[in-house]
């Protein structure tokens, strides 16, 4: 009897037990106490670049034969019209090709007349049996070759008249002189760049940005581009053009800002100072110790306000002179945990002790 009550008191002491470690088992996670930052967007002082003005419109004008430069009536800053010479070269040797070529057009068609004749008469004959089929053939096949030699000298005295047009080199549109590449007396060669003339109607800003920009460059990222010499008279400006790849020695990237109308102090050649408007004038940061990084990636742990809990995030970020910059997988206001983050766990409820600036 006493070793049935001890059997049914160790059984009971076992489930009691067993109890307790079902309890602690089921036990929730602690509330861990962390340190918190609410991301708020800052100015940035790196979204200024120094550039200059530009006409988006350039094109370098250059003969098409070689020849020997005779007169080259434009200089730098000079304004052209639409069709005006600005460079011609020696013509002479280009006349005597015209010459040869009508001379040689001449000849073949006296060859075509002679050799019409003879067909002709050749076909009067053969109706009275006065000659052969095969001579009449062999009319007709020289007065054949005399159209073909006719046909060619046209085109080559054709060819010998436009090349004689490019003696000389004419503006295709409207513009400015701005740079000259050869001098009177000078041979220049077929494509050489004689003379450069641009569009002043339509003007942008040219800068170079390195990889430290704070925002991420994009097509139709508004700027406000001002003077250097006058910092007042400001225009707005937008991204037109990126370059796809950065300078080899600078590890710059050359960025094209069309202007919205500016005014005629922004001359070609103006220097000018680009800063983004503030719009856009603001980038997120996170301390170093709030990021997390494995196999690769980087992320963080956002707080959730209304439930107090946290969950792991990826995060794109950039190191510049200021720290790190967040690129992209964070919105501003979020909450993110930036001490103690290596002993969290996904969904465990925290509590704010306090705020810390990133």
């Amino acid at each position: 009897m006493r070793t049935q009550a001890l059997t049914i008191v160790g059984m009971f002491a076992s489930a009691l037990v067993l109890a307790a470690c079902q309890q602690e088992a089921k036990a929730p996670e602690p509330v861990r106490p962390v340190l918190s930052a609410v991301l708020e967007p800052t100015a940035s002082d790196s979204t200024l670049a120094v550039g200059t003005v530009q006409p988006r419109y350039e094109t370098s004008l250059g003969f098409r034969v070689l020849g020997r430069l005779i007169a080259r009536p434009v200089n730098v800053g000079d304004l052209v019209a639409e069709g005006q010479t600005i460079a011609a070269i020696d013509a002479t040797t280009l006349g005597l090709a015209v010459q040869s070529a009508k001379a040689d057009l001449s000849k073949a068609e006296a060859l075509l007349a002679n050799a019409s004749a003879a067909e002709e008469r050749k076909r009067i004959l053969i109706k009275t049996d006065a000659t052969t089929r095969q001579a009449l053939d062999d009319a007709e096949q020289v007065r054949a070759a005399a159209q073909a030699s006719v046909a060619r000298a046209r085109a080559n005295l054709a060819k010998a008249v436009e090349q004689l047009g490019y003696a000389e080199v004419k503006a295709d549109f409207a513009g400015v002189v701005t740079a000259v590449s050869a001098e009177v007396g000078q041979v220049v060669s077929p494509g050489q760049s004689v003379v450069t003339v641009a569009r002043p109607d339509v003007r942008e800003a040219v800068v170079d940005i390195g990889a430290d920009f704070p925002v991420r460059l994009k097509i139709g990222l508004p700027f406000t581009v001002s003077l250097q010499l006058l910092p007042a008279l400001q225009v707005q400006g937008q991204i037109r053009e990126i370059a796809p790849q950065a300078d080899a020695l600078t590890r710059m990237r050359r960025v094209r800002i069309s202007l919205t109308d500016p005014p005629e102090n922004f001359r070609l050649g103006s220097t000018v100072t680009a800063r983004l408007d503030n719009s856009e004038n603001s980038v997120l940061r996170v301390p170093t110790s709030a990021v997390l990084t494995k196999e690769g990636e980087t992320a963080v742990w956002v707080v959730d306000p209304l439930a107090s809990t946290v969950s792991l995030h990826q995060v794109d970020l950039a190191e510049d002179e200021g720290g790190l910059r967040v690129t992209g997988g964070l919105p501003a206001g979020a909450r993110i945990v930036t001490a103690g983050i290596h002993s969290l766990k996904q969904g465990q409820q925290v509590r704010f002790e306090q705020d810390l600036a990133p």
